[in-house]
């Protein structure tokens, strides 16, 4: 969907219907404005208060745009950012099957949530109908902003509708079950999107030999309980070589059924969900290729499905990792921080600045923080606050949570370095202790999505998170 900036309504000649956003603290703006001479008879008529989400009509009542309504914010300094997902969702859904282009009046909005109600119009476009014998009959492909006194810029406009991209992708992706979506599948939509961008991406796989001939025996003990082969997929995109680069690792479960520790089969299905990391990671590639930011991004993908057979690994194996270090796998459910920990330490030979690691990896954090915020884990305080601005940015937030040495012991193995689980207390944390033991050698975050990759329900699907945050926290990078 594109997105203009204007400062009149007269600067659009295509639109067919116009969302003029009141607030209900300064009604007359709008009567000025577009001359409507008899709106207080009319707002008198309909009892129109301007309350939040609240709409009227103003049929004809509007010369060159006959088909307007009003929108209500409440009052628009007390609008918080967690309200503009509603907004744009009402906008959309009247629209999108009956305009192909539309122009919203922002202006009553305050300007420092401009940004983030343009993303959320984006958004709020997102359907999934891939497998539907009747396809969505969406015809909405512009929207026009107008605001008299707006800090939007192009370039702001040209990054969310690269960040729409991604983020559909990242949905996408992770939406498609997993007898369409496996790791060779995975590994063919990288070469697709170098294809795509030959003179921005570099794709390398790795098939199970070459891992192998690595030495990546945990992540071997998760792929190897599957008919199809894991993956390991590198994406490095060279807007800015002379860079160190930033590492981004996504999890790739295409299926996790837990294994030998099987998982109980309600809901079992959403376990397609587990790649929303690596779909993230494919996302934001996506979003840098199109936004063409000047920076040096390597994306790194873990790709394996979780499945019980004569060849999968039983609780209690003990496997050595590419780093060395012996691995007892308790719990083969906990498969996401085995094929995690090879791939962190195999992207060391990128000498990266900084390596993010994205993850569905515990329901311990879905408990903790339920679906609203990422649990966000670091030990670099610096890292940290970008990430978090990033997430306040984008409105795709964050909360940190501790990677104390305390948690360490609860990892403690009598038969090996580190067991693969810590028990139940602090599940979230334990997990993340564990990955951290691989990734000493450079500055290091992980991100939880577990609760936020996708919602469950009736209306359960991916949410792309968090491909908002991961490009603003790079696009803030480069300015």
């Amino acid at each position: 969907m594109k997105l203009s900036i204007n400062t009149s309504l007269a600067q659009i000649s295509e639109s067919q219907h116009l969302v003029i956003l009141v607030d209900s603290e300064n009604t007359h703006a709008v009567k000025s404005n577009y001359q409507i001479n008899n709106l207080d008879s009319l707002t008198e008529a309909a009892q129109f208060k301007a309350g939040f989400n609240e709409s009227l009509s103003l049929l004809g009542q509007i010369e060159n745009q006959p088909n307007s309504i009003l929108l209500g914010l409440g009052n628009a300094q007390e609008v918080k950012a967690a309200k503009l997902a509603k907004i744009a969702q009402t906008i959309i859904k009247a629209s999108q099957k009956k305009f192909k282009q539309i122009s919203v009046d922002i202006s009553a909005l305050p300007n420092e949530l401009h940004y983030l109600f343009a993303l959320k119009l984006t958004q709020s476009a997102y359907a999934f109908d891939e497998f539907k014998s009747k396809k969505n009959d969406f015809i909405l492909e512009q929207v026009h902003l107008i605001a008299s006194n707006s800090t939007l810029t192009s370039n702001q406009l040209n990054l969310i509708q690269a960040i729409e991209s991604g983020q559909n992708v990242a949905r996408d992706l992770a939406n498609r079950p997993g007898n369409i979506c496996f790791p060779e599948y995975l590994a063919d939509h990288a070469i697709a999107l170098a294809a795509e961008f030959p003179d921005l991406l570099k794709v390398t796989v790795l098939d199970e030999q070459q891992i192998a001939d690595l030495g990546m025996n945990a992540f071997l003990a998760v792929s190897k309980g599957s008919d199809r082969p894991g993956r390991i997929i590198t994406l490095e995109y060279q807007g800015q070589l002379e860079q160190a680069p930033i590492v981004l690792v996504g999890k790739g479960i295409t299926f996790d059924t837990g294994g030998i520790s099987l998982k109980p089969g309600l809901g079992m299905d959403e376990m397609k969900y587990d790649m929303g990391g690596a779909a993230s990671v494919l996302g934001t590639m996506r979003s840098l290729c199109e936004a063409r930011l000047p920076i040096h991004v390597v994306g790194a993908i873990a790709a394996a499905e979780n499945m019980p057979s004569g060849h999968a690994t039983r609780p209690g194996d003990i496997v050595t990792t590419m780093s060395g270090q012996t691995v007892e796998i308790l719990n083969t459910d906990a498969e996401g921080r085995l094929v995690l920990c090879d791939t962190l330490t195999y992207v060391n030979r990128f000498n990266p600045e900084l390596v993010i690691d994205i993850a569905t990896l515990t329901g311990a954090c879905v408990v903790a923080l339920g679906s609203v915020l990422t649990g966000m884990f670091t030990p670099d305080d610096e890292l940290a606050h970008e990430l978090s601005q990033a997430g306040e940015q984008s409105f795709d937030r964050v909360w940190r949570m501790p990677v104390y040495d305390d948690y360490q012991e609860q990892l403690d193995s009598p038969f090996a370095d580190i067991a693969n689980i810590g028990g139940p207390k602090a599940g979230a944390v334990t997990a993340a202790c564990f990955l951290q033991r691989f990734t000493r050698e450079y500055r290091w975050a992980h991100l939880d999505v577990a609760g936020t990759a996708w919602t469950s329900g009736a209306a359960k699907g991916a949410t792309g998170r968090p491909v908002p945050l991961l490009v603003q926290f790079l696009a803030n990078r480069v300015n």
